[in-house]
């Protein structure tokens, strides 16, 4: 258990208290690990998401949340009218919106 407390602190003198710098210099850097792999492509991606959602254009071919594949025909504040074949049109969140698909992906599918 020697990888836990160092023998040094263990030994203390009784009078005296163990430094509490290589503690806080342990949290900060768990907390910096924590934010470069868990917080920092979250927020990269959310943004990346905002981006495309603001690009989105009529006539644009999207898939949405669950894999609805659809033409945009109409973009309000915050619903999308999605063709999904002709005389048929869904209406989704702004949000549902997944990904903007390469144009001609609907006619070869």
């Amino acid at each position: 258990m020697d990888f836990l407390i160092s023998p040094a602190l263990a030994q203390a003198a009784p009078g005296q208290q163990p430094s509490m710098m290589p503690m806080l210099i342990m949290m900060v850097l768990f907390f910096v690990v924590f934010w470069l792999i868990a917080i920092r492509p979250q927020m990269k991606k959310a943004k990346e998401h905002r981006a495309m959602l603001a690009a989105l254009a009529r006539g644009d071919e999207v898939m949405a949340a669950g894999g609805l594949l659809g033409r945009v025909e109409d973009i309000a504040e915050s619903i999308v009218t999605l063709e999904l074949a002709p005389g048929v049109s869904i209406k989704v969140q702004k949000q549902a919106v997944t990904a903007v698909l390469p144009k001609g992906t609907l006619k070869s599918a």
